[in-house]
């Protein structure tokens, strides 16, 4: 159940502190709960609750949210979190609490049903709510253009009326790495053969006395994995080998799991177990059919026992090549970050820009003059929908290099200045994994893992917010020329 919070918003110097003072109201963060809407979402978030009219009251939503960016800021853990809140008054009043409490506020363990409750899609829309003020005067940056990446010439531009467009998307996708061993197929088929005896002795756990337990020879699967894992350099025919047994091994445990099923029942084992024992019976699948056909590709392979829905990304980086984890593809606009698509599975981001055009046109009401991005985003479909509605697409036309020596220069020239502008995204990446965990998510959940994600972009708009803020406060205390901030 859900009550209402009559006032979600108190002022610094009505915060009450038992050993005296106010709290100093340009503290960041007594400036960042004057940002933030609280009213307005406190309606998306009460929606998760119409069901439920009996029960305990549930936090407010500033207690939730505001943990939330308290730890994706800080990046700390659950425990930590609470821990912070409890010492810090500035955390507490962040928070909404109207005087400083020397008791923790809550229970660490209620930090996953926040992020359950406060989804992937409730939390754009707060980063939508919070972006808004910033970018509804949003006013032409550029005019149209015509021509450049999408081949358009000056004279399909003046016939008929051409829609204004204004501003900027600068367009990319990385890879949000999961907190998952990196996974290799003789480390995946132990883990599911250690998981399978723990299955076993909670089913045969009745029995003792009884009926004598089934032999797993553990020991020495245990021995066999271990002298090809401390093996500095294999071979991989005694790789090959290492991943049969293995695969004996979990085929035998899986017969006995089977057997003792009838005798016993699945029912004493406990949700996670039994979740375990399904997962595991699609990677004895999917690494048998690996092993007998000799290749290392499946259709959505698992890599990790524990959270079977992380999938292998492409990266083709330097560092690496394929990475364990998310697919994150987002826009830029004006240094504020919006989440486009999330997926666990590989996709093409190319297929991403015609949406991600109309997303801004929703937020904005135009279409932007200009969308910057790899070279992967250029498609035909692609370079016809931005023809279509004047929108210029950075890169080369199409075709053989121009015969002109001055409009090859120019081109040339134009696609320098893009990938400078281009770099914004890349820094946002940056930002996100040096600064705020996005280069490893630890949630252990696919609902919640996607809500920490969303979560940091939401607070990197939110620094952002601040440092407009800061620099406004600064041009009005200290007169500096427009172009230094530029």
């Amino acid at each position: 159940m859900y009550k209402y919070t009559e006032q979600q918003m108190i002022m610094p110097h009505e915060f009450f502190l038992p050993f005296g003072g106010k709290l100093n109201p340009q503290n960041q963060w007594c400036k960042l709960a004057m940002m933030i809407p609280w009213a307005e979402i406190e309606e998306k978030y009460a929606k998760n609750f119409e069901n439920t009219k009996t029960g305990p009251v549930a936090y407010s939503v500033r207690i939730a949210l505001g943990s939330l960016i308290i730890q994706s800021k800080k990046k700390l853990s659950d425990r930590g979190t609470v821990e912070k809140i409890t010492e810090n008054p500035y955390l507490q009043y962040f928070i909404g609490l109207t005087r400083f409490a020397e008791e923790t506020p809550f229970d660490p363990s209620l930090m996953v049903h926040f992020r359950k409750r406060l989804g992937k899609d409730i939390i754009n829309e707060i980063n939508e709510l919070i972006t808004k003020p910033v970018t509804k005067s949003k006013g032409p940056d550029e005019p149209t253009s015509t021509g450049g990446g999408t081949g358009q010439t000056n004279d399909e531009a003046t016939s008929g009326s051409v829609p204004e467009n204004n501003g900027k998307l600068i367009l990319d996708a990385t890879c949000a790495p999961a907190d998952i061993h990196y996974p290799t197929d003789i480390w995946l088929l132990n883990t599911v053969r250690e998981a399978l005896e723990e299955i076993i002795d909670v089913l045969h756990q009745p029995h003792i006395g009884i009926a004598k337990k089934p032999r797993t020879y553990r020991d020495c699967a245990r021995w066999d994995y271990l002298n090809i894992d401390k093996k500095k350099r294999a071979t991989a025919k005694e790789i090959r080998k290492a991943i049969g047994q293995q695969l004996r091994y979990v085929k035998r445990d899986l017969a006995i799991v089977e057997a003792m099923a009838e005798k016993s029942s699945l029912s004493l084992l406990p949700r996670r177990q039994y979740r375990n024992l399904l997962v595991s019976q699609e990677i004895y699948r999917q690494q048998l059919s690996m092993y007998q056909k000799k290749h290392h590709k499946v259709e959505d392979r698992i890599v990790s026992l524990h959270m079977p829905f992380v999938r292998p990304i492409a990266r083709g980086k330097a560092g690496a090549e394929v990475e364990f984890g998310a697919k994150l593809a987002i826009s830029v606009v004006d240094g504020y970050s919006y989440m486009e698509h999330l997926s666990f599975d590989a996709f093409n981001e190319g297929n991403t820009l015609i949406s991600s055009v109309e997303n801004y046109r929703h937020r904005f009401g135009c279409y932007p003059s200009a969308v910057i991005a790899d070279k992967i985003y250029r498609n035909r479909e692609n370079l016809q929908f931005c023809k279509k509605n004047h929108i210029r697409l950075n890169g080369p036309p199409l075709g053989r290099p121009a015969a002109d020596l001055e409009l090859l220069k120019e081109q040339k020239r134009q696609e320098r200045k893009d990938t400078g502008i281009r770099n914004t995204v890349e820094g946002k990446f940056g930002e996100g994994k040096r600064g705020y965990g996005l280069n490893r998510i630890m949630a252990r959940l696919r609902e919640t893992s996607e809500t920490v994600i969303a979560m940091q972009l939401l607070v990197m708009n939110l620094e952002h917010r601040l440092r407009i803020l800061f620099i406004q406060i600064f041009k009005v205390q200290f007169w500096v020329p427009e172009w230094a901030f530029q």
